[in-house]
C-alpha cells in the first residue's frame, strides 16, 4: 500500500520535468518497478517519462544497463558504484535527460552484517550535470515499508535534481 505522499511527489516530479522539457526514466532493483508504475498512473506522463528499466537481476543490470561485471564482482549489486552505473546506463540507454536509480534489500532475507535489509543506493543522472548517489539505511519495518521508502526517497532526489 502506497503512502498517500507518494503520488504528490511522483506528480512532482513529473511536473519538475514538464517545466524543464525533459524525459525521464528509472532502473529499478528493489522496487521492481514501482516507481515508473507510480508515474505513469498518472494521465499525461507519456510526454515526461521515456521508458523504465526493472533490473532485479545482475545479468539484467549488465545486459539492459551496462552494468559492468567488475562493478558487480568487487562491490556487488547493492552498492554506490552499481547505483550510479545503473543511472548512467539508464541515460544511455533511453532518449532521458534524467534517470532515478535505486539497488537495495528490501528483505526480509538477503541482509548481512554488512549490509542489511533496509539498505538502499540511489543514483540521480542528469544529463550534462554529475550524478549523485545517496545510500540510506531504513528501518526494517517489512518489505513494503522498505519499498515504499524506497519509492519516496527517489522521487525527492529526483525533485531535487531538478531545482
Amino acid at each position: 500500500m502506497m503512502m498517500s505522499v507518494v503520488p504528490e511527489l511522483a506528480q512532482d516530479f513529473l511536473d519538475a520535468c514538464k517545466r524543464k522539457g525533459i524525459l525521464a526514466t528509472t532502473a529499478e532493483s528493489c522496487t521492481g518497478g514501482q516507481i515508473i508504475a507510480l508515474l505513469t498512473d498518472i494521465p499525461g506522463a507519456s510526454k515526461m517519462v521515456d521508458c523504465g528499466f526493472v533490473t532485479y537481476s545482475n545479468d539484467a543490470k549488465q545486459t539492459m544497463l551496462g552494468v559492468s561485471p567488475a562493478t558487480l564482482d568487487a562491490h556487488g549489486a547493492v552498492s554506490a558504484q552499481t547505483a550510479r552505473e545503473m543511472a548512467e546506463g539508464a541515460l544511455a540507454n533511453s532518449k532521458a535527460n534524467i534517470a532515478l536509480a535505486v539497488t537495495g534489500i528490501a528483505g526480509p532475507d538477503g541482509g548481512t552484517e554488512e549490509k542489511p535489509v533496509g539498505l538502499v543506493f540511489f543514483a540521480v543522472a542528469v544529463k550534462g550535470q554529475p550524478t549523485r548517489v545517496e545510500k540510506r539505511e531504513f528501518e526494517d519495518n517489512g518489505r513494503d515499508h522498505i519499498r515504499n521508502e524506497t519509492v519516496r526517497t527517489a522521487l525527492v532526489m529526483g525533485i531535487s535534481a531538478l531545482g
